[in-house]
């Protein structure tokens, strides 16, 4: 059948060009797979329903399928096969948990050929995208298998507890044995529909080592990029803060599931489709796809991006539309409006005995952190940092909300202003008044006091220099004053004195040799004493 070894994991093509797997023609495989999935999912449905037990996740189901068909099974053209079916009732219940009934299920899988997607990874496996762009079904290695039913009890329990998440849904775990060899097989959700022109695809770790896309890839017409490409394509994806914060929970949420798993080497697969550079396409999503009778957004619980991040179902429903597809508003650095639409893919790495060793070596050659395979705690925060910091960012936007605190704020402060400057208006008046009054109440003393600035020694004595209510004192510290009132010795009156306005209750202590002080009289009112300093 074919010219190639069987490497036991990759893909290759045949002499008729045809791509092969395991020896396997990829017509075989896509055949085989309907037959099984078709023969053992109605079988199920004769099952009872009833809570799923412990035993319930290492159940395997073998049923064989010859060419020529039995009394069970269907006549077919592909090369006999026996088909296998891991815990078929845990599967039958995490599918009723996302609202796949068994007859969609059937008819997304069975009803129309399988489409078979390029390999954008190095593992070699084989994907297949039913029509109506519900589910993939990919090829995987026997760990790999082998891991995931291990894995089964506890991914249970985290459904049960959250089925918005970004992790992948599994809906099916099944083996093809043909001509010797194993064909294991896993049914996943759709995370890029295929309605969406994806116009930038990601494959996002959070290393540095070896993370940016081959020549090879970047020769595709749609190349999935890596982590350095992504740091020197964009400058981060911006999200309102509701947004930001629900995805940045949900990515937190699921990394440490899968730290307590102890998986780590899993990636972010990001795809951005740009509203405003395609508007043609952005007014084609949810037309093509499909065979016409059903409608193209997907119709499976909690399968979009925007469902897996949303605290409520109200929230979710408002934001699938076939407008968006699922996707999640965003806008780039240069204020481009965009769909994001992603989920973390390659789960099914434990930190076994060769990863502990590869990282090993890797550590010996290059710098240990910035390598892929790291321990599983390591991994998780690696991860998260590099999603919040590089790739998802916040929308920083100063608002102004038409709210009305926002509307009075301004009037309110003109006007309390306002009343300031007019009450300090009113106290300069006021005290303006109080000291022309006061200075005439002087002049008006027995023996006229102040009629002449030439005689000092003319000051009379009051009874109290305290009796004033307030004083004013020119210094910024404290100015202690003397009252002198000695008439024996004029000349020192003279060169040290002090004038008390009980009325204005102003003080002035001059002394010559520390400032000079210049009084002058206003020409126009003999009363008015102006000092300067």
């Amino acid at each position: 059948m074919s010219t190639t070894t069987d490497n036991g994991v990759g893909g290759s093509r045949n002499t008729s060009g045809e791509k092969t797997y395991k020896k396997t023609t990829s017509s075989a495989l896509k055949g085989a797979i309907q037959l099984g999935i078709g023969y053992t999912v109605g079988n199920l449905t004769s099952k009872p329903d009833r809570d799923v037990l412990m035993q319930d996740f290492y159940v395997v189901e073998s049923v064989f399928l010859p060419s020529e068909g039995s009394n069970l099974t269907p006549a077919h053209h592909y090369p006999d096969f026996r088909f296998k079916t891991y815990a078929p009732l845990a599967f039958r219940y995490f599918r009723e948990l996302f609202g796949i009934k068994p007859d969609d299920y059937l008819y997304s899988i069975c009803n129309e050929p399988l489409i078979e997607l390029s390999n954008p990874g190095a593992s070699g496996s084989l994907f297949y995208l039913t029509s109506d762009d519900e589910f993939i079904i990919k090829t995987v290695q026997h760990k790999e298998a082998e891991f995931l039913q291990k894995l089964l009890p506890g991914y249970y329990m985290n459904l049960n507890q959250n089925p918005r998440t970004l992790l992948p849904k599994f809906y099916g775990l099944y083996c093809i044995q043909s001509g010797g060899v194993n064909i294991r097989l896993v049914v996943m959700n759709n995370v890029l529909p295929r309605s969406v022109k994806m116009h930038y695809k990601y494959d996002l770790k959070g290393s540095t080592y070896k993370r940016r896309a081959s020549r090879k890839e970047r020769e595709k017409a749609c190349p999935v990029y890596k982590d350095l490409d992504f740091q020197d394509m964009h400058e981060g994806l911006y999200f309102d803060a509701d947004t930001y914060s629900a995805l940045m929970k949900t990515l937190q949420r699921d990394c440490r599931v899968l730290e307590s798993f102890k998986i780590m080497d899993y990636s972010l697969l990001l795809a951005v489709h740009v509203l405003d550079q395609s508007p043609k396409e952005g007014g084609e999503l949810g037309q093509a796809g499909g065979d016409g009778k059903r409608p193209v957004a997907q119709r499976v619980l909690y399968s979009t991006a925007m469902e897996s991040i949303q605290g409520d179902g109200k929230a979710a429903e408002a934001h699938t539309t076939d407008d968006t597809m699922g996707g999640i508003p965003a806008k780039s650095h240069k204020e481009e409006k965009l769909l994001i639409f992603l989920g973390i893919i390659d789960i099914l790495q434990s930190y076994r005995f060769i990863k502990k060793l590869e990282h090993s070596w890797k550590a010996l050659v290059y710098d240990g952190d910035s390598v892929s395979v790291h321990r599983p705690g390591f991994y998780a925060n690696r991860f998260l940092k590099f999603m919040s910091t590089s790739v998802f960012r916040k929308t920083q936007t100063i608002r102004f909300s038409p709210s009305k605190r926002a509307r009075t704020s301004i009037p309110a402060l003109k006007s309390f202003s306002q009343e300031i400057l007019s009450s300090q208006k009113e106290e300069k008046e006021e005290e303006s008044r109080d000291r022309l009054g006061g200075a005439r109440s002087l002049a008006s003393l027995d023996g006229q006091v102040f009629g002449s600035y030439l005689r000092p020694d003319l000051v009379p004595a009051t009874s109290s220099f305290y009796e004033g209510s307030s004083m004013g004192t020119i210094s910024s510290s404290s100015i202690f004053v003397n009252l002198e009132t000695q008439s024996e010795d004029r000349d020192h009156m003279a060169s040290s004195s002090t004038f008390t306005l009980e009325d204005s209750a102003i003080c002035l202590t001059s002394e010559q040799s520390t400032m000079d002080v210049e009084v002058d009289m206003d020409p126009d009112d003999g009363s008015v004493l102006d000092v300067y300093l």
